[in-house]
């Protein structure tokens, strides 16, 4: 077998990579052991594990205690619709963070207050350990976990108002526009930014992924008259969805 420069753990990988998308392991299909692998490609014990925990690292392959390593199924990307900041109107919030009419969802909100960070302050255009309202929502879709998100006010802005709660209150899980309208103050842009990095453990868990798994961050923010009036980031797997956009064209 020709190999190219790469190192031997890399070589490996990407043939049992081949193998996995050409169907010749197919998903659930159990791993070639270390010593086959050893055996077949001619590497040592260690270049042979290397190679498998490359795999495992791409979400490819799942250990399975006292059993081995199997090729995992992998889930068809679906779509995470993002449609720009919504107009004053009763919605949800699943609907305020996914734009496709056609995906039905609820959600599960928990608030409470503390001290920005540096990142948050910066992204909220307030000093570092102002007072913040932050809350953690859980969006579901037909029973499964889709998105995580957690969102950060200022209380300076909302505090001792009836809206400084995002989901309790008059204008309980009326969104951003609505709940701001109710101060006076015009939501009139919202910016994006779209990143990804490895998922922290608690994400993973709570999104049905396992160790290793990357997660795409939409890291989005409000603005009333140029002043950010409620920052939040969204979580959803990398391996299971797209990030779609719609806007419109002005």
């Amino acid at each position: 077998m020709a190999f190219g420069d790469q190192p031997a753990y890399l070589r490996v990988a990407d043939d049992l990579r081949k193998k996995i998308a050409a169907g010749e392991l197919p998903p659930h299909a159990r791993l070639p052991s270390q010593a086959r692998i050893r055996e077949e490609y001619g590497v040592s014990d260690t270049v042979a594990l290397e190679a498998r925990k490359v795999l495992m690292v791409e979400g490819l392959v799942e250990g399975r205690s006292g059993s081995g390593t199997y090729v995992r199924a992998q889930p068809v990307p679906r779509r995470v619709v993002r449609g720009g900041f919504h107009t004053a109107g009763e919605t949800t919030p699943f609907r305020q963070e996914q734009a496709d009419d056609r995906i039905t969802g609820t959600c599960e909100a928990e608030s409470e207050q503390e001290e920005a960070g540096g990142e948050i302050a910066g992204r909220l255009g307030v000093e570092a350990g102002e007072r913040v309202m932050r809350t953690r929502y859980v969006f579901r879709s037909q029973g499964e976990v889709v998105m995580l998100s957690t969102s950060w006010e200022p209380l300076e802005l909302t505090g001792r108002t009836p809206v400084m709660l995002p989901e309790e209150g008059p204008l309980a899980g009326r969104g951003v526009v609505d709940r701001m309208a109710a101060l006076d103050l015009v939501v009139d842009n919202m910016a994006e930014e779209v990143g990804a990095r490895p998922g922290r453990a608690e994400e993973v868990l709570a999104l049905g992924g396992v160790p290793g798994h990357w997660v795409m961050v939409i890291s989005r923010t409000y603005f009333a008259g140029g002043r950010p009036v409620e920052t939040a980031d969204v979580v959803v797997l990398a391996e299971r969805y797209r990030i779609a956009y719609r806007l419109p064209v002005k």
